[in-house]
């Protein structure tokens, strides 16, 4: 082989190395696939795990151990918010607040403490990144993808809250990644199913959307993730993740953010739409992502065809190999930085006992909205009442997770409050059922939605109940509209947690209406 043959075998091989350094797949199934092992074997950078992935933190834990087998500087990532967005607890609803109802509680040590509980359980879980918190500002009450995964929609507060879940997390060395930059919040479409436009001035984004930004980064945010947004006034052509002006210009020049730049997942259309897959993952790397979201069900051929794509860019000049080897440094900076912490810190003995967190549901209920109406309901109303469980279409980010007090019912079947609750009448609505709902004529009437006002038929059958019954309470466990009015009851978040304080409410009704 000649000495020219020599040197291009060599950068060939530097090219794949610092590729693969910035792919992250998911996978299907509860154990490490063999392809994914080779992959891990061959360098992959980092593995994403989702709900479907999860049974328990002994299982979890013995996948995580298998992944750091075939590769010990991999990320292993998570999208465990704490919340409505859990992967930890997808099978039993979560046991956390949720970030609005943090936010509305206003006690950003509490948030801090939240963000180190989620830290201590993915450290015994092995996930070494979780792509939390949210920080994007719920300015649009129709927002189908964020709502109460926000911690509100001032600013300033939402910075406070996001650092803080930022320090906690990062305290047990699990790294942050806050997201959706440059912010997801003033929209009213979902980046996972469509490109959402966000036609709004530089000036508003620094006023508004980047505040929250900066904090977290000011307080030290390891990694950060994009969106899938359009911003014309910045790039009229390319999302927030495929723009060198959002990524470069805001993200690392204005703002000054050093660390790893997350792709949002590229199988959502927003990204891959029009470019697929491979082609979302070049641009992706030539605009300044460093790491590469794939994904929930990846295959190696996927692989094989990003890491292809990614080679003709390269040839083709549109990525140099400058910044291949920039983002692949920057994700093993991550990872060997991330190793380093967690040797070097020791998850507390109470920690390691605790089986899952718990919190004064107290302060909870206190986060709640309801209005006059409501509370004369739960002053006058007997014990007997009809429920109404509204299904809908829930986002891909939240998934099927169980939610509310049916969550909190299913999760602890035993106690008191779940026997109370099972001697109630529950109907459960989706949008695709079209037979009559015939409710008993004598018993009060509870309906139980998410995001009411943002699905016609929740708004139909509520009209319905509203005009034909005067006892009818409407509980909304998302993200309400200003006027509230498909909300007599506003919890801001459907975690078990939030559905184990509704229970509380109800079952002792009369002294929290006083």
């Amino acid at each position: 082989m000649s000495a020219n043959e020599t040197e291009t075998e060599t950068t060939n091989t530097l090219l794949r190395r610092n590729i693969r350094a910035t792919l992250m797949p998911g996978f299907v199934g509860t154990v490490l696939p063999d392809w994914l092992e080779l992959r891990l074997q061959d360098g992959l950078g980092a593995v994403c795990l989702f709900g479907q992935n999860i049974v328990s933190i002994t299982q979890v834990k013995a996948l995580t151990d298998a992944i750091r087998a075939a590769n010990p500087l991999a990320v292993i990532a998570i999208d465990e918010e704490g919340g409505d967005v859990t992967r930890l607890y997808f099978s039993s609803g979560s046991p956390y607040p949720g970030n609005a109802i943090l936010g509305r509680i206003d006690d950003v040590d509490c948030t801090e403490e939240v963000g180190r509980l989620v830290g201590w359980e993915l450290r015994k879980a092995g996930c070494t990144l979780t792509f939390a918190p949210d920080t994007d500002i719920n300015s649009n009450p129709d927002n189908p993808v964020i709502g109460v995964r926000s911690f509100g929609t001032d600013p300033a507060r939402v910075g406070l809250h996001s650092a803080a879940w930022v320090r906690g997390v990062q305290s047990t060395g699990v790294a942050a990644c806050p997201k959706h930059f440059p912010g997801h919040g003033d929209t009213a479409r979902d980046s996972h199913l469509a490109m959402p436009v966000v036609d709004v001035p530089l000036a508003t984004l620094r006023e508004r959307e980047l505040v929250p930004f900066r904090a977290v980064i000011a307080a030290g945010a390891k990694t950060i993730m994009t969106s899938h947004i359009l911003l014309p006034r910045i790039d009229p052509e390319n999302p927030a993740t495929l723009s060198a002006a959002v990524l470069n210009g805001l993200l690392r020049i204005e703002l000054g953010f050093e660390g790893v730049i997350v792709s949002d997942a590229l199988d959502m259309k927003g990204a891959s739409g029009t470019l697929g897959i491979p082609g979302a993952a070049a641009s992706a790397l030539a605009a300044g992502c460093d790491l590469l979201c794939i994904g929930t069900e990846n295959t190696a051929e996927q692989l094989d065809q990003i890491e292809a794509a990614v080679v003709v860019a390269v040839g083709a000049g549109t990525i140099d190999h400058g910044r291949l080897a920039d983002a692949a440094g920057r994700v093993h900076r991550l990872a060997a930085g991330t190793i380093d912490e967690l040797q070097n810190t020791t998850v507390p003995a109470a920690a390691l006992a605790m089986s899952e967190p718990s919190f004064d549901t107290g302060r909870i209920l206190d986060s709640f909205a309801l209005n006059d109406y409501a509370k004369k309901w739960l002053a006058s109303t007997p014990e007997t009442f009809t429920v109404v469980r509204l299904d809908t279409v829930t986002n891909i980010a939240v998934g099927g997770a169980p939610w509310g007090p049916f969550a909190e019912v299913h999760a602890n079947p035993d106690s008191d409050l779940a026997a109370l609750w099972r001697a109630k009448l529950v109907f459960e609505r989706a949008a695709d059922d079209g037979s009559e709902l015939v409710l008993p004529a004598a018993a009060p009437v509870i309906v139980i939605g998410k995001d009411n006002h943002r699905h016609p038929f929740s708004r139909d059958l509520v009209d319905a109940l509203r005009a034909g019954r005067r006892d009818v309470l409407v509980v909304d466990m998302g993200w309400p509209s200003d006027d509230l009015r498909y909300a007599d009851i506003a919890t801001y978040g459907a975690s078990r947690l939030a559905g184990r304080a509704l229970l509380e409410l109800l079952a002792c009704r009369r002294a929290a209406a006083v």
